[in-house]
């Protein structure tokens, strides 16, 4: 109360601080998916976006060009392979000058019964963790130095539900986004109060990432969820903004868009 006139002290409106919005977006694996709808919703909010993809480099520029606004890119970022990270540092530096976001959107997956462990080969399981868990954080240390210029930076991980439940594709896949959100808390303190990071957490999304999965499947699969409803990209992507733009007194939190699967 103010001493002066028993009033209230004045409330600052709420709004999002311009800072929060991010100048300029990387996404990982944006040519379809989760990282088409974050870039999309980017895009909308004024952000040049990094349109960032593997092998679908068609798609890739497809994304670019239909984004709102103008700057846009499509850019290789192999999450695996360390020269082309490095090619894509560079070439956002060349071009942009800054990074405000990144968000990890790519990856893979090879389905493996749980119980079948014989099927659930090294190869396989070291593929897995490379492009699900090692990638991230590869694409993460070689872009921290961009990131720590801009005040109000930050990073989220597209990671799943499967670290938290057991349940998922194959346990290599579980094991890699159960990494994934390890090591989102663990940088969140190394990169604080510069870089704050974050963890998206969705179940099963009405895309094309797992092999063989039809939409039939997840309609049944929802339908036993409190919520009943078959998450889309755009319900992660909207969660991966609030992230980013939201909330910023936030970080090393792990946010389950999962239809309250974990329940």
């Amino acid at each position: 109360m103010s001493d002066e006139a028993g009033k209230a002290a004045p409330v600052r409106s709420p709004g999002v601080p311009a800072l929060s919005v991010p100048k300029v977006a990387l996404v990982t694996g944006a040519s379809g998916g989760i990282g088409r709808a974050t870039a999309a919703r980017l895009a909308a909010m004024g952000s040049v976006v990094v349109v960032g993809y593997n092998s679908r480099r068609d798609q890739a520029e497809e994304v670019a060009a239909a984004l709102g606004g103008a700057g846009h890119m499509a850019l290789r970022v192999a999450v695996d392979e360390p020269p082309s990270i490095a090619e894509a540092v560079a070439a956002v530096e060349r071009h942009h000058g800054r990074l405000d976001a990144l968000v990890n959107s790519g990856g893979a997956t090879t389905p493996v019964p749980a119980g079948d462990l014989d099927a659930l080969t090294d190869e396989i399981f070291d593929r897995t963790v490379a492009v699900n868990l090692r990638g991230p954080f590869a694409v993460i240390r070689a872009f921290r130095p961009l990131l720590e210029r801009e005040e109000g930076a930050a990073i989220v991980n597209i990671s799943s539900i499967a670290a938290r439940t057991g349940l998922g594709s194959s346990l290599a896949y579980l094991a890699a986004k159960a990494g994934v959100d390890a090591l989102t808390l663990a940088l969140a303190k190394v990169l604080a109060p510069k870089v704050r990071v974050f963890s998206v957490s969705p179940a099963g999304v009405d895309t094309g990432f797992v092999p063989g999965r039809t939409r039939e499947q997840l309609k049944r699969t929802a339908e036993r969820l409190p919520l009943a409803h078959v998450t889309t990209p755009d319900d992660v992507a909207r969660a991966v903004i609030a992230c980013i733009v939201n909330l910023t007194s936030s970080t090393g939190i792990v946010l389950p868009v999962d239809e309250g699967r974990h329940l």
